[in-house]
Formats: C-alpha cells, structure tokens, sequence
C-alpha cells in the first residue's frame, strides 16, 4: 500500500511584484493569483508593491516531499507581464539597504531630468519662430524630439502597455501609451500628408510624457515617505557586533554570522544586534524605538535583551539566543510588511471598480472620439471657432492646438479622457493609508496584523479584558501559604509548607501561566528543588495534573475543581479562603493522591496605567468589561481599584463562558478581547479583534489581531485612535479617488464644451492625472503630523 499523503500547513508567502501602476494591475495580479492552483487567499498592495499570498495546506507525496507552489505563482505573473520574487525573510544589511536605494534615487532623478527636459524641449517650440530660434520650430525638428522621447523615455511605458493589453488586463501604462502613441501618429500622418486634414501637434506628445513622468517621481518620491516606518525599524538591528573569543579582544564581525552560543560584547551607546540574554554587566536600555516606553529599564544577568534595545551606560556581555533572521525586530518588520500586504476590506469595492475601470475608459475615450467627429462638431460648430488654429508648419504653431476639424477635436478630446483617468488614485487610496498608519503604528509598539485589523479597531463598541497579565502585571507573587491539618506555628507546618510548595512548583514547571511563575519564584526563594514531572495534563481555566515523581499523583488549581476531582475538602476552608481573597488576592489548591495539601494565595498588582486606560477608553463611547476565571472577590477587589462597574466584572469563568459572554458582546456591536497573549487564544481568536499585550519575544502569537509590545497598557487607546484616524484617511482618499474620475472624465469628454467653451487639453489632462495620485499620497502623510492632545 502507498503511504498516505500526509498534509502541511504553509506558511504564507509575501512577494515583491514589479511593474504594478494602477487598480486595474492589481485587481489582475489578485485574481491570476487566485487562480494559481493551492492558493486560499490572495491581497495586492499597489503602493509596497507586494503580494500576500496564504497557500492551503499541501499534502506531501510518498516520497515526503510536497510540491513547492512558488514557481508556478512567479511564472502565471510573468505570463501578465510582472516580474515577481519572493521577498527575502532575512534583513537586508543597512549598507546594503543605502546602496539599494541611492541606485533606485538614481534611475527616478535620471527620469525626472529627461522629463524636465521634455518639457523645456517643447516649450521652446512656442517661441521658436523667429530669428535664430527657428530651427527649433520646424516641425521635423519637433517630429525628432517625439521620435526619441516615444523611443528612449516613453519606450517602457508603451511596452508595459502594449504586454498588459494583450494579457486582457490593460492598466495605466494602457491608456498613457494609447494616449501618446495616438497624439503622435496623428502627428505623423497629418505632417506627411496634409491633405487628410488631420492634426499635427508633435510637442503634445512630448508634453505628455513630461508630466506623466515628472508626476510618477514627485508620486515615487511620495510612496517612499509612507513606507519610512519599515525602513526605521529595519535600522535598528545594525550590520556588526563584538564578538568575544576566548580571553582574546572582542572582533567584529557581521551580525548575519552569528549563531546561537556566540558571547557578544555590548558597549555604552551600542544598539542589541540580536535577541540575547546578559552573562555580565549592569545597566540601562532604552526601549523606545521599540516598544514606544519612554522610561529607561535597568538590566543585569539573566535579564533578556531584544534586538533593537539601546545600551545607554554599561558594557555587557551577552549570549545570543536567536539568529540575527529571527530576532524580535526582525519579526517585526516582517510582521508591519505582510500587515501592509493584508488589504482593509472598504479597498474591495474600489479594487473591483479599479479592475474594470479602465475598459470603461477606453469605450469613454473610443465614444467621444465618434461623437464629436460624426455628430457633436456637426451640432456645435461654434466649437471649432472659439480659438485659432494651432499646429506646426502649414498647420499652425503652438502646443495644444486648438482643432480646426471634427476628427482633430475628437481625437484631442478622447487623448484628454485617456490621459486624465486616474485609476492609481483607486489603487493607492486605501493603502498608502494602511501603510503610513500600520508604520505609525510599529514606531510606537503596536503591530496590527493587516489593514482588515485596522479597519475592525477603527469600529469597534466594546473592550474585553482579562485579568492575570493584561490589567494585571502578570507577575504575581505567593503571599500566604496555609496547611491543612499541621498546627500552626510548629515544624510539621513548616517542614509541610515546604513540601507544599515544592509539589506545587515541581508541576507549575509545565506550565507558563503567571501564577505558575509566581510559585516557581516561591521555590527558588526557598532553595527547593524540583522534582520530575511525568504525564503532565492542563485544563484551561482549572489547574493542572501530572505525576510526580515520589509523591503520585499532584493536582493543582481551583478548589472547587479539586473537589469536583474526589479531593476532600473542609467546608471550613471557604472561609479562610474569603478571607485570603478579601483583598484582591488568586488562591491556588494543591492535593496529592486525593489528598488537600494546602492553600497558596497569590497576588498580583495592577498595572501603573490600567486605571487610566481604561477611563480615556470609557471617555471614547466604548463598553468596558473585565472577564477573568478568578473568583468574586478578587475581580470585584480589583473592579473597585481600577474604578470598573459591577455589571461590567465576571468572574469564575471557564474559557467556554468567557465565549459565550465575548459573543453576547458582539452582539451589541464589535468587541475586542484584551490578553496577554498565553492563555487567551480562543478567546482572541473569537473576538472581532483580539489584542494581545506582551513583550516582543510574543509578538508570535496568530490569534491577536493587533499585538501592544511593553508593559503599556495606554498603547491600546493609542492604536485604536491611530486607526480611526487612518479609516477617516482612507475615506477621504476613496471619496477623492471617485470624486475626480467621476467629475474630470466628463469635462475631458468635452460635457462643459457647447455651452462653456470649456475643455481639457492632453497636457493639462495629463498634470491633473499626476496631482490626483500624488493628493491621495499626500494626504496619506498627513497622519505622520502629530496630533495635538485632547483635553480630558
């Protein structure tokens, strides 16, 4: 028998496409990627660049081997006419990155002065009639300067047109291509056979191409703005580190080459190369780059280090924990990247009208061409005597002719609605937001997952926390230890609390809850050692079992679950264990063989700005409710300190009833689900955004929509403004977007003509183009301006 195939999850896959220039080129990559057999979902983002590709899981042959999809993805978008390539999981070394990036800043000026030089080429030709300019008003002279400026500047744009137009998806390059190449050829004919009456404006070519590609540097230069937020974090892992041999000299060497085990020395002023934890030194870090804290962190042996942090005065010595690939800023920024791939799903609308919008165009630009040359000049022919003729030699002079004939005024005006239609306004609308907002974001410490997380935070009516760990510190400490049945005050009590306590920590080992990291520290303040654990079981939101070694069976949890388990338990204890609650304090019950050891009372302290995040997020309109599996007494203890009210507290909740109070809170509008990201999954995972607050070594976590890096609780109101504010960005761009096409495209049609004398010539048309992509870009921008504080 053959083995049966067995199936792999995929990770998903980000690649970067060139040649992307609009809506339209985008609607066209999603769906041949969509397409692409093992694809499950697909999102294009014009403005990075780049496509998020999330594969279904492929299943492995007998041979173990399953078959890698990437080729096929690269070649179906080769097959359009887009170059792809799978984005590196590596960061690029920042020498690397200035050199990349001074040789594309190169390639755009380079671009810019021959578009300037177009422009002032044609301009000359208005006033090269006389004396001994007038070589450069000759119309072979103009005819030259539109061979070459279609044959070296404008080549790439009419190829790219031409290769999209026979793939069945015509774009940008399209209808520029169409455009120019239509102005010049009618040029051509009307100089070398004037006789057909048609027209012959050389430089309105010329001129087209200047501002269509002035316009993509000043939009390039734009697009490189909204995209520094990536750049930054990439920027703080730098390129070397002090690498110690032996009792020798530290060396330097690059960062990429170290592996887990290497010593690194740090010095004062040095930035963390890699994820490490310190053998040797004391001193400060600044974690602001990072996490957004301002307050400065002492660190010193066995204290974690993330790639990125800022040594400020002590020299350390480090052991690298992870690879330069998979430290914490490397995931970040590989995390802010697919987050810009990820779409919000207000684009889908603009995507699809992008995806048609420039068939549209063309049967526009093709119905205005037969109207005003069949009929509408014949209706109106006022029109062709509002203005002289222009044109070269025996045709007139000037840019921008005004026409004399019917087909000349059609053809110009079809020109004027080719160039003018703006489907990159469409395509660049909401992710130039996503992207300035989600980089705006990764600065302060808040990594959204996508532009649908942001969009969903930007709506949301309620906010869910839990307890240990997220309105908490998540660092408990045992602050009562109660024996059953020892005297109290004897050495039977003492030397049982110790045994207690031992058991208890011998099978917390397993587990990463906080309270099980508080009765570990217990064990090590007490010089016990643990013992081994075998068979080790966790049942979310009771305790944990497993079997150890010299003792049996251990339980540790909830009393009430103890007791739902056979152990015996005193009715007296409910009121010792009242009163270990009264003030805010978790009670965890240890028994072994079916027989209660004892009491362990936990505490854990409030976070310094709970209270105050959550009376600003009361402030904004939203719900507020806190569910924990703790008891009353300690949710309510808590409520009241952090000023919550009793109908918004719950507690003895296991996780399928924090469920179940999670969707009746949907219900009544979205919801979001605070947690610390360990033991919160499902419920995260059922919110309409699940928030998780923890240190970047958790940013990992795929159930958090949105993940708060520090111990700042103040960066949910943060991220939550930053995303309605980017929402009010990207319906402001969508209503620009759709507001100048659906106004522009008319007038360019010739709509204010007969009664006006009113009309876009290809020049303007193409200047207007360029400002409506660089608005929406720019305004994109606008969210980096700080904004001032509200008075509360």
């Amino acid at each position: 028998m053959s083995a049966t195939p067995l199936a792999t999850t995929a990770e998903p896959l980000l690649l970067d496409v060139e040649g992307m220039k609009c809506g339209g080129c985008v609607r066209a990559v999603e769906q041949r990627l969509l397409q692409t057999e093992g694809v499950r979902q697909a999102s294009v983002n014009l403005l990075t660049r780049t496509a998020w590709v999330d594969l279904e899981p492929r299943s492995d042959g007998p041979d173990g081997v399953g078959v890698d999809p990437l080729p096929a993805l690269l070649g179906s978008l080769e097959g359009l006419g887009f170059q792809a390539q799978l984005r590196p999981q590596v960061l690029e070394p920042a020498s690397q990155r200035q050199e990349r990036q001074a040789d594309q800043w190169w390639r755009h000026w380079r671009q810019l002065l021959v578009a300037l030089l177009l422009l002032v080429v044609s301009g000359l030709g208005h006033l090269a009639w006389r004396g001994p300019w007038q070589l450069l008003g000759s119309p072979w002279f103009h005819a030259l300067v539109a061979t070459l400026a279609l044959a070296v500047p404008g080549r790439p744009i009419l190829i790219r047109g031409a290769r999209s137009a026979l793939a069945g998806v015509p774009g940008m390059d399209t209808l520029v291509g169409l455009g120019v190449a239509s102005a010049y050829l009618s040029s051509l004919v009307g100089w070398l056979w004037p006789a057909s009456g048609w027209p012959c404006y050389f430089n309105e070519p010329v001129m087209l191409l200047g501002f269509v590609l002035t316009g993509r540097f000043l939009e390039e230069r734009a697009r490189y703005r909204t995209g520094r937020a990536i750049e930054e974090l990439g920027a703080l892992q730098p390129d070397h580190a002090l690498l110690l041999l032996g009792d020798g000299p530290p060396r330097q060497v690059r960062v990429g080459g170290l592996r887990p085990g290497d010593r690194l020395r740090l010095l004062p002023g040095d930035r963390v190369p890699v994820d490490g934890v310190v053998l040797d030194g004391r001193s400060s870090v600044d974690a602001s780059s990072l996490t957004g804290e301002p307050l400065p962190r002492s660190v010193g042996p066995g204290s974690e280090l993330a790639a990125g942090l800022l040594n400020l005065d002590g020299s350390l010595v480090l052991e690298v924990q992870r690879r330069g690939s998979e430290s914490a800023i490397a995931r970040i920024v590989h995390m802010v990247e697919r987050a810009q791939a990820r779409k919000a799903p207000i684009q889908g609308l603009a995507d699809r009208i992008a995806g048609r919008f420039t068939l549209v165009v063309l049967a526009l630009a093709g119905a205005t061409l037969l109207f005003w040359w069949l009929w509408g000049a014949q209706q109106w022919p006022e029109v062709l005597l509002t203005a002289p003729a222009a044109g070269h030699g025996p045709h007139g002079h000037g840019s921008s002719a005004s026409p004399t004939t019917p087909f000349s005024l059609g053809l110009q005006l079809a020109i004027a609605v080719l160039v003018v239609a703006c489907p990159c306004a469409l395509g660049l609308a909401t992710p130039t937001a996503i992207t300035v907002g989600s980089g705006l974001a990764a600065r302060s410490g808040l990594l959204f997952r996508g532009g649908d997380a942001i969009e969903t935070a930007s709506r949301l009516e309620a906010v869910l926390f839990d307890k240990t760990g997220t309105l908490t510190l998540g660092r408990p400490l045992v602050t009562a230890i109660r024996v059953v049945g020892a005297a109290a005050g004897s050495p039977d009590e003492a030397a049982q609390a110790e045994r207690l306590v031992q058991l208890a920590a011998s099978l917390e080992q397993h587990s990463r809850h906080p309270l099980a990291h508080a009765v570990l520290q217990q064990a090590q303040a007490q010089n016990l050692p643990l013992l081994p654990v075998a068979e080790s079981l966790t049942l979310p939101g009771e305790g944990m079992q497993g079997l150890v070694e010299g003792a049996g069976l251990v339980q540790v949890g909830r009393l009430a679950w103890l007791a739902s388990c056979g152990v015996a338990v005193d009715p007296g204890l409910e009121d010792l264990q009242q009163d270990l609650e009264a003030d805010g304090a978790s009670l965890l019950a240890a028994a072994c063989d079916g027989r209660l050891l004892g009491l362990l009372a936990v505490e854990d302290q409030p976070r310094a700005d709970a209270a105050a995040t959550l009376a600003r997020l009361r402030q904004q309109g939203l719900r507020l409710g806190l569910l924990s599996g703790d008891r009353r007494a300690t949710v309510e203890g808590l409520g009241r300190r952090l000023g919550l009210r009793p109908e918004e507290l719950a507690w003895d909740l296991r996780p399928e009833q924090k469920l179940e109070r999670l969707l009746l809170a949907r219900r009544r509008g979205a919801a979001a689900m605070v947690g610390d990201g360990v033991n919160d999954a499902p419920a995260l995972a059922a919110a309409d955004l699940g928030i998780a607050v923890g240190t970047g070594t958790q940013i990992a976590q795929e159930t958090a929509a949105l993940v708060v890096m520090g111990e700042s609780l103040d960066g949910i109101v943060r991220a939550l403004e930053i995303a309605r504010r980017t929402m009010a960005k990207v319906r402001q761009n969508l209503a620009w977007a759709f507001g100048y096409n659906l106004i522009v495209l008319p007038i360019a049609a010739g709509v204010l003509l007969p009664g006006f004398g009113l009309r876009l010539s290809p020049e303007l048309a193409a200047l207007l183009m360029a400002f409506s992509s660089i608005t929406v870009v720019g305004n994109a921008l606008l969210l980096r301006t700080p904004q001032k504080e509200r008075p509360s």
